[in-house]
């Protein structure tokens, strides 16, 4: 359909703050035109039914008290729902004031699903040799005349002003045929190129979302990437996390991979390397430790921590667990000594002489290893029991192995990651270039994978 020939809706919002599904309409107003003569203006204020933080009050001027005796949402939607029916809704950002929009209309049973424009995206399509497009530098830029600035009426009546400059600049057909690129395009925030989501693979691969700052914000794999980077986008109006990501992107860059393994892989190590601030696991653990039992004779055995430094981690046998520190480890086996009624001084997780009742024995809490009601023996293999679940698998291979993926294969070396060969000339180079440190992530991708691999035949 030809959007133009659909009256347009110039809508703005005043919030209790930027997340939609939290936060709620504090003003509305709509500023329609229907192609002829002057347009006609709506605006009310919203009981928002929560109180307007103190900066929000200070920079939009609409008080709590302001709003006290205004109709909550619910008692307008019927009115705004008609206003807007029919009609292309028009917005800076549009989809902030959308998603607030639909969820209102959400909280009230209605299904809010209206063609959408966003003035960001236009400016950017229609003056790009400009770096800004944000309310503020259209109205300055085109001289726009607004009273009031941070209301919803004035903000709606400069984005209809805004429409009239761009309408004497861009001629009726070429302006009609943009209008539907970007209608079609809406489900990008404002800031993203669509270039750079066409650009995206689509098939397996890493996808990388930087900040306003050029920083990297957040790193996610796929195996369809270009589908996974719009669903991101697709579920920001009801999903806080899902908004403040979109809110937040300005650029998007996708890396093609071999397959799933080398997509968890990749994932995995940008990660580690560029620190994204969304990203709360894959972080490197710089104090890696595992649980390490060591044999004390006649078939007792203490626990130990080892550290992945210390060790040939992959190929160490007998550990149990991957912690990220001691205080980790300490808490995960204090627990397990708490639920199978372990003795932590027989463990060596605590001070004292066997023989002696521990202060946990006193309390009923060990079964006595420590002062002989519990033989150290049966005790050990309690342990072991416990542990079972938590047990690293030993590397299996004599040494180094393949996995194959794609057209080449991954290089593998006691569960170290050496890199991705598609020739013996870049496995030779892997094999030669040292074994990296191990690291846990990598362990638990590719420890499923192990079936799979194929040992290297000196």
């Amino acid at each position: 359909m030809n959007y133009l020939e659909l009256p347009l809706a110039f809508v703005d919002l005043e919030t209790t703050g930027t997340l939609a599904t939290r936060d709620r309409i504090t003003e509305i107003a709509i500023v329609s035109w229907d192609g002829i003569g002057e347009p006609a203006t709506w605006s009310h204020l919203v009981n928002p039914e929560t109180r307007i933080p103190p900066a929000i009050e200070a920079f939009t001027g609409i008080s709590n008290h302001l709003v006290a005796e205004a109709p909550a949402f619910s008692g307008l939607a019927a009115e705004v729902g008609e206003r807007l029916a029919g009609h292309l809704f028009v917005a800076h950002n549009a989809r902030f004031d959308f998603a607030f929009l639909k969820n209102e209309f959400r909280r009230v049973g209605f299904d809010f699903r209206p063609p959408q424009l966003c003035t960001v995206r236009l400016s950017r399509q229609v003056f790009p040799e400009f770096a800004h497009h944000g309310l503020d530098a259209l109205i300055e830029r085109h001289g726009l005349t607004v009273p009031g600035r941070h209301r919803a009426l004035p903000d709606a009546l400069a984005l209809y002003a805004f429409w009239q400059t761009v309408r004497r600049t861009v001629p009726a057909e070429a302006l009609s045929v943009l209008v539907q690129k970007l209608v079609s395009r809406l489900s990008l925030p404002a800031h993203v190129d669509a270039a750079s989501v066409d650009a995206l693979p689509t098939g397996h691969g890493v996808y990388i979302f930087y900040g306003q700052t050029g920083l990297p914000i957040y790193v996610g794999k796929s195996r369809h990437v270009r589908t996974r980077v719009l669903s991101h986008f697709a579920a920001d109006h009801s999903d806080a996390k899902e908004m403040s990501l979109s809110q937040q992107v300005r650029r998007i860059e996708g890396i093609a991979c071999a397959g799933e393994v080398d997509a968890l892989l990749t994932e995995a190590r940008l990660v580690k390397e560029l620190q994204p601030t969304l990203n709360r696991q894959l972080r490197r653990n710089r104090e890696l430790c595992s649980w390490r039992l060591s044999d004390q004779g006649l078939g007792y055995c203490r626990a130990e921590l080892s550290y992945a430094r210390d060790l040939d981690f992959g190929r160490q046998p007998n550990l149990y667990g991957l912690f990220r520190n001691r205080r980790a480890a300490t808490t995960a086996m204090e627990e397990i000594a708490r639920t199978e009624g372990l003795c932590l001084v027989a463990l060596g997780l605590e001070r004292g002489a066997l023989g002696k009742p521990c202060f946990r024995s006193q309390l009923g809490r060990c079964r006595g290893a420590c002062h002989g009601a519990e033989s150290l023996e049966t005790h050990s293999a309690r342990l072991r029991t416990a542990l079972s679940d938590l047990a690293l698998t030993t590397w299996p291979f004599p040494g180094p192995a393949f996995l194959a993926e794609g057209e080449g294969a991954h290089v593998i070396d006691a569960w170290c990651y050496l890199g991705y060969a598609r020739s013996d000339e870049d496995r030779q180079a892997l094999l030669a270039s040292g074994k990296p440190s191990f690291d846990k992530d990598t362990y638990r991708i590719l420890a499923k994978e192990v079936s799979r691999m194929t040992t290297v035949v000196p």
